[in-house]
């Protein structure tokens, strides 16, 4: 389905190779949109572009971790080396963690914002100027831990309310740019995300303690996404408990704490039992 809106748009998705950020790319690609994706693992990545380019789309990737400000740089330069402009940026990489902040490794907290918030960082600043000249699209895949700090979650809660700041503060910088810059809240999302969350020690918990069932699907979020770039929307909350959190935590935020306190002990072995 091409899209007047998206015709000869390039984006750049980071953590593109599984999960939300595969399935922003795949329905930018089929909106036509040339797609540019970032991620570690280089042979997931090769099956999503395959995938894009087979099914009449536009795809190109460049390994990167984007802890790493260099590889950044080289993804950025990748698509705008390829197609001399750019239009979308989605920071999307991202990692969890599962444990007391009592109990955690310092490393633990410092990894998750390496991935989180300067991976965003390192990203946007390379591609602001090519995005200002497109009066382009920036957005950062946030969560509700981003909005009311989530317990067992300290490093993930802590990035996310750090992306948000910093998104937000790239917006004001850049009014009279008319740079369009969109936060995105999914809420549980059926992704890998919980199966590679890190917890106390730094290894990961290797299973998920929720019920990937009864979320809302990758593809769902990334068409939610993509409309939401197209109507130039500010905060997208994508359930009805982002948007429940959102309104309590205006008029009743230490309410927030118990209700977050329990939901997340109910979870098989949680840290907080």
């Amino acid at each position: 389905m091409k899209d007047d809106f998206y015709k000869n748009k390039v984006a750049i998705i980071t953590g593109a190779s599984s999960g939300i950020g595969k399935a922003i790319a795949i329905e930018l690609a089929n909106r036509g949109v040339k797609v540019v994706l970032g991620a570690r693992r280089e042979d997931l990545l090769m099956k999503v572009v395959n995938t894009i380019n087979s099914n009449g789309g536009e795809a190109i990737y460049c390994v990167t971790d984007v802890t790493v400000e260099e590889l950044c740089q080289k993804l950025i330069h990748t698509a705008i080396d390829k197609y001399k402009k750019l239009d979308i940026l989605v920071c999307n990489a991202g990692i969890s963690m599962r444990a007391n902040f009592e109990k955690a490794n310092i490393d633990v907290l410092h990894r998750l914002m390496n991935v989180n918030f300067f991976g965003a960082v390192y990203c946007t600043k390379y591609a602001l100027p090519y995005l200002i000249k497109s009066k382009g699209s920036l957005v950062g895949i946030s969560s509700v831990a981003g909005i009311h700090g989530l317990p067992g979650r300290t490093g993930y809660s802590a990035s996310k309310f750090a992306l948000t700041g910093f998104l937000e503060t790239i917006r004001v910088e850049n009014l009279k740019n008319k740079l369009h810059v969109m936060i995105v809240t999914p809420g549980f999302t059926a992704t890998n995300i919980r199966y590679t969350a890190l917890i106390a020690d730094g290894s990961e918990q290797g299973d998920t303690p929720r019920n990937e069932h009864k979320m809302m699907s990758a593809e769902k979020v990334a068409y939610y996404i993509v409309r939401g770039i197209q109507q130039k929307k500010r905060h997208l909350i994508l359930d009805w408990k982002g948007k429940f959190v959102s309104l309590i935590k205006k008029f009743y935020s230490s309410s927030l704490d118990k209700i977050f306190y329990k939901e997340m002990a109910k979870e098989p072995g949680s840290p907080l039992k």
